[in-house]
């Protein structure tokens, strides 16, 4: 009688360790192709991926190897346990049974080995495809992983062109003054230290659009306005962004809504979001990128060609100041940055830019010590041109910048 019962109690144990296992490996493998899976639905075409997110996903991918080995180790153990029990248990005529435990366990520790291994084949197809997924599939500048050239021929090639007026010059950089104030040297002189080099992007008019190409084709929702960010400013600082932070630069760029559902208000909607992130991520440099608006004159296309091949939409900084009643201690500084950033962009690329505008008005610029709109190209021009612009200009920012080291 008491032999019997030693004989059920080894049974015991072994059945339970048999059941522990197939429960571990069931999980297991239901969490390995949950991640497999995961990791498939991630590396399909993403335009807000980041190089952090793909490093992310390869270090998840790490962590997951670790386990595998955890769990293929503790499977094999758990087999040597059951090998020795039945040492113990020769005379068992139960014995066959103990032998197809240990190879169901046996078959166990392959399955595990044979996931690892499709595993590892997925995270080589998806190292492939980091170096693949920063140009060509998210549609953005084809160039973007090369040098981007300066000394080039520069051109302006405005179709259908107005007149630019401006009333102030500072070397190369031209000043429309729309204020009272009287401009001199001293006022504009770009004697600066930026030290804050953290920069927001936001957009008071995020649905403003372009002339629709065979590249971005949309339909209006507006007069040259779209809610699909995919067709407006919104686009155009996705690539300002990424060719920012390919220098190395931080950068937040925020993409709400605030001239919908309603026009009205967006400059007070746009401040609340610009207070809020800087409650947390201190930037001295704020861009609301904006697309110019001439009136009527809807084919109007301020251009300039760079290089043989890219042409760029000009861009034209707006500063605002204290003129119009609103406190407004930042504005000079901010007129000094853009004259600063101005001054390298005529030495870089003549034409690039417009005559910068001075302003009356505030436009909420007093958020920040370097704050201002950038207006990229107007109602006629293509997004590919807006894209070719953020290009150079990420570059001019770059050599202004890293000269304040």
């Amino acid at each position: 009688m008491f032999n019997v019962t030693i004989f059920k109690l080894k049974d015991l144990i072994k059945y339970l360790l048999f059941l522990t296992i197939i429960i571990a490996a069931v999980l297991y493998t239901t969490k390995i192709f949950s991640n497999m899976k995961q990791a498939s639905e991630e590396n399909t075409i993403n335009p807000e991926r980041s190089e952090k997110d793909i490093k992310d996903m390869n270090d998840h991918s790490k962590k997951i190897s670790y386990f595998n080995y955890d769990l293929t180790s503790c499977i094999n153990e758990t087999s040597s346990l059951i090998k020795e029990i039945n040492k113990m248990d020769d005379g068992n005529p139960q014995a066959h049974e103990s032998n197809f435990f240990e190879d169901i366990i046996d078959s166990q520790v392959g399955l595990v080995k044979g996931i690892d291994k499709t595993k590892n084949d997925v995270e080589s197809d998806l190292e492939g495809e980091d170096i693949q997924i920063t140009s060509t599939d998210l549609n953005l500048n084809q160039e973007e992983n090369k040098q981007v050239e300066t000394n080039l021929k520069t051109e302006v090639v405005t179709p259908n062109p107005i007149q630019l007026n401006y009333n102030f010059e500072y070397g190369k950089v031209k000043i429309k003054n729309q204020t009272s104030f009287e401009l001199n040297n001293d006022i504009v002189s770009p004697n600066i230290n930026i030290d804050n080099k953290n920069i927001l992007l936001f957009h008071t008019h995020t649905c403003e659009s372009y002339t629709s190409s065979d590249s971005f084709p949309y339909t209006p929702t507006g007069t040259f306005r779209t809610t699909d960010l995919n067709f407006t400013v919104a686009r155009v600082g996705d690539e300002l962004e990424k060719n920012l932070k390919q220098y190395g630069y931080n950068v937040i760029h925020n993409k709400d809504y605030h001239d919908y559902p309603s026009y009205n208000g967006s400059y007070t909607n746009s401040l609340n979001t610009v207070e809020n992130i800087l409650k947390t991520n201190k930037s001295d440099i704020i861009f609301d990128i904006h697309r110019d608006a001439v009136g009527s004159k809807s084919d109007y296309a301020p251009s300039v060609k760079i290089g043989d091949n890219d042409v760029c939409a000009q861009i034209m900084f707006v500063i605002g100041t204290n003129e119009g009643g609103l406190w407004h201690p930042n504005w000079n500084q901010n007129l000094k940055f853009a004259v600063k950033v101005q001054e390298k962009a005529e030495e870089m690329y003549p034409g690039l830019f417009k005559p910068i505008m001075l302003t009356k008005y505030r436009y909420n610029q007093h958020t920040g010590k370097y704050a201002s709109i950038i207006e990229v190209g107007a109602t006629g021009n293509t997004m590919e041109q807006c894209l070719n612009s953020m290009k150079y200009l990420s570059k001019v920012l770059d050599e202004v910048l890293k000269s304040e080291n």
